[in-house]
């Protein structure tokens, strides 16, 4: 077996769980943690900071490597090892898989997780409670971000189509810290997204890294 590969973030980092949930569709084994070489690294130290100049996570380390930014990170994996390919052959629809990936990232992932769920994982209102009022002001952009993931999925089993891809592994955890919220249910509705959740948190990899503490 080659050597794993090791995840630096947090385990709870939708993007580290992005990065394991394809490792797990490719049989990559892996690592994920704050201690990459055993010592654990803090957030934001110069440690952390040599490996990523923004302060952020994940960082991959494979073979004396250091990658960051999560969807390069994903295509590197996808095209250095074996297994299910995460990215079509066409180059079109490669395409449009690396711009279904820029989109959840940057916008989807700004909508739904930054502006919502971060508030109620982390509140910073008065005693610790959540800023409901910051949270009325900004569900209606969340909301425009779920209707759009609703029109790209439509009848498709996967965000790109008949496939799963990386854009898959970048969308499924946003959506399942979404609908663990106590207004998640209303958000993510009965229809074609609720069905499409349903069906990634049931693959093995979703069972595997959806759970994880």
């Amino acid at each position: 077996m080659e050597n794993p590969v090791y995840i630096f973030a947090p385990t709870f980092s939708s993007f580290a769980r992005s990065i394991m949930l394809c490792c797990e569709e490719k049989g990559i084994a892996y690592r994920c943690g704050m201690a990459p070489e055993g010592t654990e690294i803090g957030f934001r130290s110069p440690e952390h900071l040599a490996l990523h100049p923004y302060g952020k996570v994940p960082v991959l380390f494979h073979e004396g490597q250091t990658l960051f930014e999560t969807n390069t990170i994903c295509r590197y994996l996808d095209a250095r090892f074996a297994g299910p390919a995460l990215q079509p052959a066409d180059p079109m629809a490669r395409a449009r898989v690396d711009e279904r990936c820029g989109e959840i990232a940057l916008y989807i992932d700004q909508a739904l997780l930054r502006e919502i769920v971060l508030e109620f994982a982390f509140p910073k209102g008065p005693d610790g409670r959540v800023r409901r009022d910051l949270v009325e002001e900004k569900l209606p952009a969340a909301r425009a971000a779920l209707r759009r993931l609703g029109t790209l999925l439509g009848e498709h089993p996967f965000i790109c189509g008949p496939r799963y891809t990386l854009a898959d592994a970048l969308l499924t955890p946003i959506l399942d810290y979404v609908a663990n919220l106590p207004i998640g249910s209303e958000l993510i509705g009965s229809g074609a997204l609720k069905h499409y959740l349903e069906r990634m948190r049931a693959r093995p990899s979703g069972q595997r890294v959806l759970n994880t503490k």
